[in-house]
This record gives C-alpha cells, sequence and structure tokens, in this order.
C-alpha cells in the first residue's frame, strides 16, 4: 500500500527526487552489476550488493551535489559497502526483487534494504571476459582486483579511483600496476598452455 505523505507538497519533493535518483543510477546500472559481480564472484552475493548499493545511494542521495561525477559517487558507496558487509561476511546471500526496491525508494527511502529477487542477466558483462580472463580476474585480491575492473573496465581515472576506495594516488597506481602484471602473468600461463605462445625452446 502507498504511504501517503504529510501534504502534497512533500509527495511532490519525494517523487522529484526519486525520478532524479533513477535517471542517473539506471545510467550505471550494468557497471555497478558487473563490478558487483567482480567483487563478491558469485551472482546472489552481486545482486545482494547492487541492491544494498541503491537503496543506501538513495538515502543519502540529498548529499550528492549536482553536477559532479555520479558515477564515482555512486561506486564509492558499492566499494564501502562491499568492504564494510560482504567481504567480511558480516552478512548471507540474500534473494531481492528490484522492482520492489524500486518501489521503495518513494514509500520507505529511510528503511533498510528490502527482501525479494533481483533479475539480472550477465550476458552483457560476461561478453566482455571468455572464461580465462574471468579465471585471471578472481585469483587476484580484492584491492588490486578492485582498481583493475574501476580503471580498465569502467575508465575510471587515478584521481577517480583514489576517491572511492579512499587511499592515496599513489596506492592506486601501484595496485594497478601490480594487477595489471598478475593478470599479464596469469593470462601469458593460460596462452602458454594453450599454445597460443610457444615457450622458450631449448
Amino acid at each position: 500500500m502507498i504511504k501517503i505523505m504529510g501534504n502534497m507538497g512533500e509527495h511532490s519533493k519525494e517523487h522529484k527526487k526519486q525520478s532524479a535518483f533513477l535517471k542517473l543510477a539506471n545510467e550505471h546500472m550494468d557497471a555497478l552489476y558487473s563490478t558487483s559481480l567482480r567483487m563478491t564472484r558469485n551472482q546472489p552475493d552481486a545482486e545482494d550488493l547492487l541492491q544494498d548499493t541503491c537503496m543506501r545511494a538513495y538515502r543519502f542521495f540529498d548529499k550528492f551535489m549536482p553536477g559532479t561525477n555520479f558515477k564515482a559517487w555512486i561506486f564509492k558507496i558499492l566499494t564501502n559497502t562491499f568492504i564494510n558487509r560482504y567481504r567480511k561476511k558480516i552478512k548471507e546471500p540474500q534473494s531481492v526483487d528490484f522492482e520492489k526496491v524500486q518501489a521503495k525508494f518513494v514509500h520507505e527511502s529511510d528503511a533498510e534494504a528490502g527482501q525479494g529477487d533481483i533479475r539480472f542477466i550477465d550476458d552483457a558483462y560476461r561478453e566482455l571476459f571468455d572464461d580465462k580472463i574471468n579465471g585471471a580476474f578472481d585469483r587476484l585480491s580484492d584491492s588490486f582486483r578492485l582498481v583493475v575492473v574501476l580503471s580498465d573496465v569502467h575508465s575510471f581515472s587515478y584521481k577517480e579511483i583514489a576517491e572511492i576506495i579512499d587511499k592515496p594516488i599513489g596506492t592506486v597506481m601501484s595496485r594497478l600496476s601490480r594487477g595489471r602484471k598478475q593478470m599479464q602473468r596469469y593470462l601469458e600461463e593460460y596462452a602458454r598452455d594453450s599454445g597460443y605462445i610457444q615457450g622458450d625452446r631449448q
């Protein structure tokens, strides 16, 4: 049942907030989900992480400064949510309904994330990487994998990544360099094992 606002002015304000948020968030939903999938490495956790991120971003949307980088802002929320709730295994995987979550943006914006079942198809993301490359990503540590994805998949700058993960730019550059080198080594092993490149001949 729709929650009745105190007056029409409050309802109109909340509706405008919802419309503005959804307009920005929907542009980045695929990127957010693909990153959630890379961070959690399984679909149920990725869906749950995405829902939690969207709910938190909406609750704090009043603090977002219009005209600034919304993508970096919401990715920072995604990263913090992952570190604080999912990487530490505080929360068990849950099934969620994104349509119900979207409805709650108006009716229960101050409530915690609801439960249900998100239906996201990750085919578009899987087209970007074959299984071996995905496997190489999964072999990276969380910190390396995150900066590689943010830089090489989503094209964030060093400065933006530093703001997202709340680390100095030097740390971002170091992790990115080391992550890329590890990826290169893993893929060279795959290419050599598959016969795409030849090992040193004696």
